[in-house]
């Protein structure tokens, strides 16, 4: 595990305050950054549901990772199936702090489920996702619109006027 997550006898490095939602996303953006997958945070996915981070790398394949900053989150989310339609590869990701055993249930289907494990700073995968490709048709729709999004943040970054067009987000 890297420096960053774990001092030297195991005690995490960062205290349960500062792991929140934003902070896990930065660390695991970090670790993704390095690896190639450009990501975006609260990625609307159709049906109504939002990913925590979704992301994509050279070949195009989509990575949606849904972030647990507590044990009550991690086992209280019964919505986490429906994002397996919009992605090649899920992961879960959790602080150092969180008990990861639930999620090698079969009801967390570690099968088709990655684990990654971060905090503000970093992050490190612990159990790589297996690879379930989207159709074609899918991929297509699921990049355009991580696209389309993408742009339209970075537009309204830039000028704030542009903020009420485009809203379909």
């Amino acid at each position: 595990m890297s420096e960053s997550l774990l001092i030297k006898d195991g005690t995490p490095a960062l205290g349960g305050a500062g792991l929140t939602g934003p902070n896990l996303c930065r660390g695991i953006s970090r670790m993704f950054a390095r690896n190639g997958i450009w990501c975006l945070a609260e990625m609307p996915l159709k049906g109504g549901r939002r990913a925590d981070l979704m992301g994509i790398d050279a070949k195009g394949r989509v990575t949606i990772v849904e972030i647990k900053v507590s044990r009550a989150d991690l086992l209280g989310d019964a919505k986490w199936p429906d994002y397996l339609d919009h992605c090649d590869r899920f992961y879960w990701a959790v602080s150092p702090e969180i008990d990861r055993a639930p999620l090698d249930s079969e009801a967390f289907r570690p099968d088709c489920c990655g684990i990654i494990v971060a905090d503000a700073y970093d992050a490190e995968i612990v159990r790589p996702a297996p690879t379930h490709p989207l159709a074609a048709a899918r991929r297509k729709v699921e990049v355009e619109s991580l696209a389309r999004t993408a742009m339209r943040r970075m537009t309204v970054a830039a000028d704030s006027e542009c903020a009420p067009w485009g809203g379909g987000e």
